[in-house]
């Protein structure tokens, strides 16, 4: 039987992880604080892993296969530390956010990165993620995978980015709808089962892109408007108008996600060929747009968000805009 740990195990993506792990027949121990739930069937180690005794427990035990998902290149530095030498193949993920340019499309897993985080630099995400990088890399090439998804999308998302789109047209049945300008702008996400089933499946070493297939932004609305059965008008926004408005790109709040500057042509149009060859499924948009829909209907479509806009922050600029 193959044991796997887990650090974390509790969460959104890492929580898919250990169900397709378990499902897979292996032994999961999720390393995690508690407060939330871990899959059934796996092994809880209470810790904190801001804690210089975090690991003292599971590092008694070897592991065939250590899975992180921490955006803190302190606990990855920790992690590997402690538990390095018990693993027989370990797996971060990552994030496309490491790379230092967005301008260049097609751009693989060798394009340069940004300068990873010094200590004490926590609000950098992308630097974090690279200086986290460096140091599984430590564990030698051979047994170690470092995944680099793009946006993860699907039910249950907590950052609210792809699931508000179902919301917004759910929510306007018969009303308008405000989108940002799409021509010319494309779409890559994962589905957070692709990427948790590949993460399980693969063999594959190295560093991989797991970014889904370009899709342009407007056949993204279509999809989330034919899945909500939204029958009022789709408004489209001038980039310019929206930012003398006060709306952000991306995420957060007054936000429209999905939303980029101009100039981050790369940044939705990756090569996710590695991704491809090394066994990476990628599910039809289409259903990954029904299962959020779906789950948006009944998580509430006026419920607090961390990204987008509310209701009346939509119809507001609505009314500006005509």
């Amino acid at each position: 039987m193959t044991d796997v740990l887990i650090l974390g195990g509790t969460g959104w993506l890492s929580g898919r992880i250990a169900e397709r792990w378990l499902l897979s027949g292996a032994a999961v121990t999720c390393l995690a604080r508690g407060g939330r739930p871990a899959p059934q069937g796996a092994t809880v180690a209470l810790a904190d892993r801001d804690h210089p005794a975090a690991y003292d427990l599971v590092s008694r035990s070897d592991w065939d296969h250590v899975v992180d998902v921490s955006s803190r290149a302190d606990h990855v530095r920790a992690a590997v530390d402690a538990l390095g030498a018990r693993a027989g193949r370990w797996t971060y993920v990552s994030s496309v956010s490491v790379y230092a340019d967005d301008d260049r499309e097609d751009a693989d897993e060798s394009a340069p990165l940004l300068e990873p985080a010094e200590p004490g630099d926590d609000d950098d995400y992308g630097a974090q993620k690279v200086a986290a990088e460096n140091t599984v890399r430590e564990l030698g090439g051979g047994r170690t995978l470092i995944v680099r998804p793009g946006l993860i999308v699907g039910d249950g998302d907590p950052s609210d980015r792809f699931g508000y789109w179902g919301a917004a047209f759910l929510r306007a049945r018969g009303e308008d709808v405000l989108v940002p300008a799409s021509q010319g702008t494309d779409v890559q996400v994962i589905d957070v089962d692709d990427l948790a089933d590949f993460i399980v499946a693969t063999d594959a070493a190295g560093v991989v892109n797991a970014v889904g297939e370009r899709h342009p932004l407007s056949e993204v609305f279509a999809l989330f408007r034919s899945s909500a059965r939204h029958d009022g008008q789709v408004v489209e926004a001038p980039d310019d108008w929206l930012g003398a408005q006060g709306v952000e790109y991306w995420m957060g709040e007054r936000s429209l996600p999905l939303w980029l500057p101009a100039d981050m042509v790369g940044f939705m149009r990756r090569s996710n060929r590695r991704y491809r060859e090394a066994g990476g499924g990628l599910r039809p948009l289409a259903d990954t747009v029904a299962r959020v829909v779906a789950d948006e209907d009944e998580r509430g479509v006026d419920r607090p968000r961390k990204a987008g806009l509310s209701r009346p922050e939509e119809l507001a600029l609505l009314r500006r805009l005509r």
